[in-house]
């Protein structure tokens, strides 16, 4: 399996074939896509395919590691701003950029990762901040928002 249209080495598309291929050895595949990271100086695409990686595999320690290094990529070479009021808006101006889609996604990756790694008030801050400026959706958001404030109520309904 080749993934021509990937701006990395041979090696390190090798090595994310080979996760592909090994997919249901935990060990192995982790060991490719630490390998594929490092070949590539934590290249964005590839930190992007590792994160999903880790997230279908249930390890969402290491999937929000490794999203968090996507959010931390692309704040430094964009020189964006830590305060999310003063983020808003240049977010707002330039989401439809690759580059601050791919911040935009990634950061609502770290909102799911931590909703489902149980810090709840994190994950709705984020959620709440990409769903301030993602009118269309497009981010997730709005569902991870959705989970996080319902009650459960109609479910205890259904249950009885």
């Amino acid at each position: 399996m080749t993934v021509s249209w990937l701006p990395i080495t041979d090696d390190a598309k090798y090595l994310l074939a080979q996760a592909t291929q090994n997919w249901q050895e935990n060990t192995n595949t982790d060991h490719f896509i630490e390998q594929a990271i490092a070949e590539t100086s934590a290249h964005p695409d590839v930190l992007v395919a590792a994160y999903r990686y880790f997230f279908y595999k249930n390890n969402c320690p290491k999937a929000l590691e490794v999203a968090s290094r996507v959010v931390s990529q692309i704040r430094a070479a964009e020189n964006l701003p830590e305060d999310w009021e003063q983020l808003k808006p240049i977010l707002e101006a330039g989401k439809e950029q690759p580059t601050l889609r791919l911040f935009l996604n990634a950061y609502s990756a770290t909102g799911l990762l931590l909703a489902k790694l149980g810090d709840l008030d994190q994950a709705m801050t984020i959620a709440t901040q990409i769903k301030s400026i993602d009118h269309k959706n497009e981010f997730g958001a709005d569902v991870i928002v959705s989970i996080l404030t319902h009650s459960g109520d109609d479910d205890d309904d259904e249950a009885l």
